[in-house]
């Protein structure tokens, strides 16, 4: 089969330039615009590169207009209902599902490693006491290089392969050790013995003077939840996982800055908003105001938690969580709290009023989560750290991708310049 080519002609000079179309799996390809700024003195200009495919991967797939999301090929709701987050974990780094006996020995990779060097908690305490946690986290993973400096030679890929299993290992370590912090009770060792999320729930929730029992319904709500925020593509936290790995910076590096990337509220903290919103709103007899306000777009208010950059269908990962959200609630009596009530009917309301069907502003991942997490008891500041927890995955996969691509370079975007042109420079007494 021939190879496509976009022919493209520059009205200006009347010159014509073939770019190769490079076809992808599922989905739409990319035009190869190598050439362009060569052949014809142009760059292509795509503000937030919403149409520009910046690398080849073959992780994940999303088709925001069916609403589907596929982990190596494996569409989320087949993973959700009969996987876990270590198994999810493996095909997202290795590429394929283990076997029982991959299974077992990435299990005890992970839940052997999740211990803190001890000096590293000493870092801990340099933080002001109110300092936002995602601030302690983007500190305490940059910091890692300078503990674990036995495997951040980026070209051996041995060294990839332990630190990416060192950062999926240790971050629950590190965000309840986060937690802890900000409520002033001493951190907790996790127990090798435990899943990946009942570890990190007693890490959070447990005290030293008495034992700590996992609740299965917490524990299958979290495990959902990493699974669902594990990986999403090229987004905004990923994509800079990327670049700063494209200078061939170190991976804790890489992840720090990953880090700092989703702290920001229109990507990692959304779910974090959708609580603040809710607090805004204040109370049930608020919502038909709040409504009216969400439809005029003059009101400055955003309804947060509702439709997608991505998705201009119902996001699939809020179908899968929401009958894990109201089995939480029920079961911890927290359907009588006054934000869940809110939020259950501000739900309703989006699955029921024409105007938010007509534009697809369904709840997604994030509205549900921020709910759940409310109802473990998590403050709203943590809500973005949990998600960080669970995208080191999708972020250490990426990372590995890239390093091992021979077609990758250094990320060194152009732009289109709008500033003075050339002009002299003129003394002090002149202007």
């Amino acid at each position: 089969m021939s190879e496509k080519k976009l022919i493209l002609k520059d009205p200006g000079s009347g010159k014509e330039l073939e770019l190769p179309v490079k076809e992808s799996t599922i989905g739409p390809g990319a035009v190869d615009l190598g050439k362009l700024y060569r052949k014809l003195g142009y760059f292509s200009y795509d503000p937030g590169f919403l149409a520009t495919a910046s690398c080849a991967s073959r992780i994940t797939y999303i088709d925001g207009e069916a609403g589907t999301l596929l982990y190596r090929g494996y569409p989320i709701e087949q993973l959700a209902e009969k996987s876990t987050f270590i198994e999810v974990a493996y095909l997202l780094m290795y590429g394929e599902l283990p076997d029982q006996e991959q299974l077992t020995s990435f299990q005890n990779i992970i839940l052997h490693h999740t211990m803190l060097n001890e000096n590293l908690k000493k870092f801990y305490g340099g933080f002001y006491h109110d300092a936002h946690p995602m601030a302690v986290m983007v500190g305490v993973v940059g910091s890692l290089s300078a503990f674990y400096h036995d495997s951040t030679d980026v070209e051996n890929p041995r060294h990839r392969e332990i630190s990416a299993q060192r950062l999926v290992a240790k971050m629950p370590t590190i965000a309840a050790a986060v937690y802890k912090r900000t409520i002033g009770e001493p951190f907790m060792y996790p127990r090798n013995e435990l899943s990946y999320c009942g570890n990190l729930l007693r890490m959070m929730f447990g005290v030293p003077c008495e034992e700590y029992e996992v609740d299965p319904l917490m524990e299958r709500a979290l495990d959902l939840l990493f699974i669902l925020h594990a990986d999403h593509e090229q987004n905004a936290s990923t994509a800079t996982v990327r670049q700063a790995g494209s200078s061939g910076a170190d991976p804790f590096a890489c992840v720090a800055a990953g880090i700092a990337s989703l702290w920001g509220p229109a990507h990692g903290g959304a779910n974090e908003a959708v609580l603040d919103m809710l607090a805004e709103i204040g109370d049930v007899k608020n919502i038909p105001k709040y409504i009216e306000m969400a439809k005029d777009k003059e009101s400055g208010f955003r309804l947060m938690g509702f439709g997608h950059r991505v998705y201009k269908n119902y996001d699939p990962r809020a179908k899968i969580i929401r009958d894990v959200c109201h089995q939480l609630l029920n079961k911890m009596g927290n359907t009588h709290d006054p934000m869940f009530e809110l939020a259950l009917r501000l739900e309703e309301i989006a699955l029921s009023d024409e105007y938010f069907i007509e534009r697809k502003l369904y709840p997604n991942v994030d509205f549900y989560s921020g709910i759940i997490y409310r109802a473990m008891g998590l403050p709203n500041n943590m809500f973005t750290v949990m998600f960080a927890i669970a995208r080191t995955v999708g972020w250490v996969a990426h990372w590995m991708e890239m390093m091992s691509d021979p077609a990758q370079k250094i990320g060194r975007p152009r732009q289109v310049y709008l500033g003075p042109g050339k002009r002299d420079y003129t003394g002090l007494d002149q202007r």
